[in-house]
């Protein structure tokens, strides 16, 4: 009896650990994040829009996530809160809303009731299989430095590129080109062809780095200008032409990288 009083008074006497301090972290921190957590949002609403067969809207969406994607990347940077989580967790945005919900976008757009549904699921798989790929060579080329000039470029078609270029029959057809699901194999096959753009080694050109000069900012906030009025006015045809420019300047980008190679070599 005595050894349990003394047991007793003995933790009693014993010092308890101070807690643990509590781990807060600035709201800015998670800005980043709560962005790409949107673009998720509007990347899950657009698949259900196009399994409703409310393509416009789907597709509004899915220009909606590219721009959050843009957007979460400058706001890390310029609150200084980038972080291996938001990294992350950006690449699962990215992998969804530029390989999973275009592709079945396209689907349902062409293929639900199509002879050709099985070749047309065959381009949606190899476009988010090749959109994954993607993603995970641009995550494992983040640790190693860039050589001199190769900043200014990709390495394949980045991921809201490979979706904006592959919806591209979608937005022919909501344009006039109505007799377009006829030739759904046709589509099939560009699909293909621009997944495998996204795992090419085609050097493309990157404006993370590009600068301008001073003097042209005026022109450049009057095209931005004219753009945005364009994209509210004539959306699918502004989507197109944007296309058709950035399918030319693959040829321009492969050049000047292959020019900048061989100055430096």
């Amino acid at each position: 009896m005595a050894d349990f009083k003394t047991d007793k008074s003995e933790q009693k006497n014993t010092p308890v650990a101070p807690l643990a301090p509590e781990r807060r972290i600035k709201l800015r921190h998670i800005v980043p994040s709560l962005v790409t957590v949107f673009a998720i949002c509007a990347g899950l609403t657009s698949l259900r829009m196009s399994i409703e067969g409310n393509i416009p809207a789907a597709l509004y969406l899915i220009m909606l996530a590219v721009f959050l994607d843009a957007a979460d990347g400058k706001i890390a940077r310029y609150l200084d809160t980038a972080s291996p989580f938001g990294a992350e967790l950006d690449t699962l945005a990215d992998f969804f809303n530029f390989g999973i919900a275009p592709g079945l976008l396209i689907y349902n757009a062409f293929y639900h009731a199509s002879e050709y549904q099985n070749l047309g699921w065959l381009s949606c798989l190899v476009l988010a299989i090749c959109c994954a790929l993607r993603l995970a060579r641009f995550n494992v080329g983040l640790s190693v430095p860039p050589k001199a000039g190769q900043r200014d470029y990709f390495t394949g078609v980045p991921a809201p590129a490979l979706a904006s270029l592959a919806l591209m029959p979608v937005f022919l057809s909501l344009v006039g080109w109505s007799n377009l699901g006829n030739h759904s194999h046709i589509i099939a096959v560009y699909e293909i062809a621009i997944a495998l753009l996204a795992v090419s080694m085609i050097p493309t050109f990157s404006i993370k780095h590009a600068s301008v000069n001073r003097n042209h900012l005026p022109m450049i906030a009057i095209g931005s200008a004219i753009v945005v009025i364009c994209l509210m006015v004539y959306p699918w045809h502004t989507f197109i032409f944007a296309n058709l420019m950035y399918l030319g300047s693959l040829p321009v980008s492969y050049m000047r990288e292959r020019e900048t190679r061989l100055a430096e070599g």
